[in-house]
């Protein structure tokens, strides 16, 4: 095939632009609207965004807002959808369990801690979903360890909530300093930019 061939087959192809026909979004419950990044996730596939976002408001409108919620979006031809919604992550089960509002910065830092009762709740809580249908009780506590693990949440058999209160009074602290180094390591980038 000549060099002219391969630059026509070349542009036909990048003509015809194709997106996946499912959209994975996590989208707040009760918050969504046409502004990025939704918007133009939507816009792109041809789907009625005004028509989505009351969609999308009115199903969660049970839910408290703000909660992230994991929608698989498939879209038709026809440019209708299917929505498909689960429950929220796993992370979000956890760090509210523990009382934290962000995890780990790395290395291997305890940010939080949830008991195994709590554990177990989130886990009744995620059986629910169809992704882990075919996983037991037991598979699923122990993938909600890795996580918890991951995001610097210690698990526990006891917890003193004075001890804790007091710990996380620390916590605030220690997220206090790191927020600031980040804004100087932030600052300083702009001053080598500018």
């Amino acid at each position: 095939m000549s060099k002219v061939g391969k630059l026509k087959f070349a542009k036909k192809a990048a003509e015809k632009v194709i997106h996946s026909a499912v959209l994975k979004t996590n989208i707040p419950a009760g918050l969504a609207n046409p502004s990025p990044p939704l918007g133009p996730q939507l816009g792109q596939r041809n789907i009625n965004i005004a028509a989505f976002v009351k969609d999308f408001n009115e199903k969660t409108a049970h839910i408290k807002q703000g909660i992230p919620i994991p929608c698989r979006i498939k879209v038709n031809p026809d440019r209708s959808y299917e929505l498909y919604m689960t429950k929220p992550p796993a992370v979000y089960y956890l760090k509210q369990a523990a009382g934290i509002q962000r995890g780990t910065m790395g290395g291997n830092e305890v940010v939080g801690k949830v008991t195994l009762k709590h554990l177990y709740e989130i886990a009744l809580i995620k059986s629910e979903d169809e992704a882990l249908a075919l996983m037991s009780l037991q598979q699923i506590t122990q993938m909600l360890t890795g996580i918890a693990r991951s995001v610097g949440i210690e698990i526990v058999r006891d917890l003193d909530p004075v001890e804790y209160k007091k710990f996380l009074e620390e916590r605030k602290e220690i997220v206090k300093e790191q927020i600031a180094q980040l804004e100087a390591i932030k600052q300083a980038k702009l001053l080598r930019t500018g």
